[in-house]
C-alpha cells in the first residue's frame, strides 16, 4: 500500500512539470501522455452497443453527445494510468475508468458534495469539496488510478485523495464487477448532452 500511495503522489506532482500545447481545434499535447481523442473523429473508440443510437459528433475539436444514445468506449483497455480531460455538461453523464469505476458528471454547482454529484467517485465517495462550475462551462478532471487507489483533481483542486476503491456496484460497468484488471475508458452517452475535449492518458507501469 505504501508503494501505491507514493506512486499516486508522484503522478499527481507530475502535472506540475508537464508541458501543454493547445490550438483552437487541436487536442492538448503533453509529455508522456497519449491523446485518446484526436480532435477530428472517433478513431480508437466504438459504441458500447453496436446496434444502439449514435448521438456522438465531432465539431471544432470537441466530442459532443447530442442526446440520449449509446456509451462510447475505447477499443484499448487500461489498468494503471493517469487520465486528463475537459468536459462541459448540460445534465447527467460520467466517465468510466477500467469500465467499472465512474467519475460522475452532473449539474452540481452550489450544492453540497455527495456521492452522486459532480466529481464524485459514483456511489462510493463524495468529493471533499464541491468545486463544480456552472452548467455549460468547461471543467477539468485529472484522475490517477493505481491498483485499488484513486486520486482526483477537479478544476485544479484535489477532491479525492488516494481513496481505496470498493468493488464496483452501481454506475458505469462494462459487463463485469472485476477488480484490479484492465478495462476501457467509457464516456456515458445514454443520459444527457455532454461535451469532451483534450482527453489524454498516461499509462503507469505496475511494479
Amino acid at each position: 500500500m505504501r508503494f501505491l500511495k507514493y506512486t499516486l503522489s508522484f503522478a499527481v506532482l507530475a502535472c506540475c512539470t508537464a508541458v501543454a500545447v493547445q490550438g483552437a481545434d487541436k487536442p492538448v499535447v503533453e509529455k508522456g501522455f497519449v491523446a485518446l481523442f484526436n480532435g477530428n473523429d472517433t478513431s480508437g473508440w466504438k459504441l458500447r452497443n453496436p446496434g444502439g443510437k449514435n448521438t456522438w459528433v465531432v465539431q471544432d475539436g470537441v466530442l459532443m453527445n447530442k442526446g440520449t444514445g449509446t456509451d462510447l468506449v475505447t477499443e484499448k483497455k487500461f489498468e494503471n494510468f493517469q487520465i486528463r480531460y475537459d468536459y462541459r455538461s448540460y445534465g447527467n453523464s460520467g466517465v468510466g475508468l477500467r469500465g467499472r469505476y465512474e467519475i460522475q458528471i452532473d449539474d452540481s454547482y452550489g450544492k453540497a458534495p455527495e456521492s452522486h454529484g459532480n466529481g464524485a467517485v459514483y456511489s462510493q465517495l463524495a468529493p471533499s469539496k464541491n468545486v463544480s462550475k456552472m452548467k455549460g462551462e468547461w471543467q477539468t478532471i485529472d484522475a490517477t488510478i493505481v491498483g485499488d487507489r484513486i486520486t482526483v483533481i477537479h478544476n485544479g483542486e484535489k477532491t479525492v485523495d488516494n481513496y481505496q476503491l470498493k468493488k464496483p456496484g452501481t454506475g458505469i460497468q462494462y459487463g463485469d464487477k472485476l477488480e484490479g484488471e484492465a478495462g476501457p475508458i467509457i464516456l456515458q452517452g445514454d443520459h444527457g448532452p455532454v461535451d469532451f475535449r483534450n482527453i489524454r492518458i498516461r499509462e503507469i507501469s505496475a511494479q
